[in-house]
């Protein structure tokens, strides 16, 4: 209890019922280790959490931006949410000092896995949303989630390399880049695809990729890089 305390002070945010701020800390390997417990894992808060934080950063976006269309909007979204924005403000409140992880969870390096921490802040906003309402779970994304958005503008993180690379290429050459397979390796069930990114007839560079979309944005990622260091 008294590390649950500590919690809500770190997270300003005082719960009327204890127990769902617990449960939303509790992984399911700490379930595996008492299966006698009353307890309850964080997935469920987890799936409502989901739900809540795209609501209301749909929201948010929406009032903020109102000339832009459906596409940027969706692609802030989406930078704003993935897992490894989540993960970085829990890890910032150090969400992983509270959680309830089985034994060898907390040995292994899977306590400090992007996706475990992303997936506990989401069961944080759940367990806020039932204990106090939607205003106070758009309370605690305001506070710790929304700020992300200045740095993702800044950096132009909500663009994918593909249109990340277009956008650059237009501007600077007024060349829109094209993609092309050069390769096949391996058999069908474990094929990997080579791609090259062109302007025009030359070529900026190649990617590798399980897919031949993965491989089409791995070359961007790459030429975007050159392009970078030129700069």
């Amino acid at each position: 209890m008294n590390n649950l305390l500590e919690f809500e002070k770190k997270i300003k945010t005082n719960f009327n019922d204890k127990n769902l701020l617990k449960q939303s800390l509790i992984h399911r390997s700490y379930m595996n280790e008492h299966p006698k417990s009353n307890l309850k894992n964080n997935e469920r808060l987890e799936f409502l959490g989901d739900a809540v934080l795209e609501l209301v950063i749909t929201k948010l976006l929406f009032k903020k931006f109102p000339s832009k269309p459906e596409g940027e909007l969706t692609c802030l979204r989406a930078s704003l949410v993935n897992t490894k924005s989540l993960a970085r403000i829990s890890a910032k409140l150090k969400v992983n000092k509270y959680l309830y992880l089985s034994k060898g969870e907390i040995k292994s390096v899977n306590r400090q896995k992007d996706a475990l921490l992303a997936d506990a802040f989401e069961a944080i906003i759940g367990a806020i949303y039932l204990d106090q309402g939607i205003e106070e779970a758009e309370k605690f994304i305001k506070r710790y989630l929304w700020p992300q958005l200045a740095m993702i503008l800044k950096l132009e993180l909500y663009l994918d390399p593909k249109s990340h690379l277009q956008e650059i290429t237009q501007e600077k050459f007024k060349i829109t880049p094209h993609y092309k397979i050069m390769e096949e390796r391996g058999p069908d069930h474990f094929k990997k695809f080579i791609s090259g990114v062109f302007l025009e007839e030359k070529l900026l560079s190649t990617g590798e990729g399980k897919s031949k979309q993965s491989a089409e944005t791995n070359a961007a990622k790459k030429a975007l890089k050159k392009i970078e260091i030129k700069n």
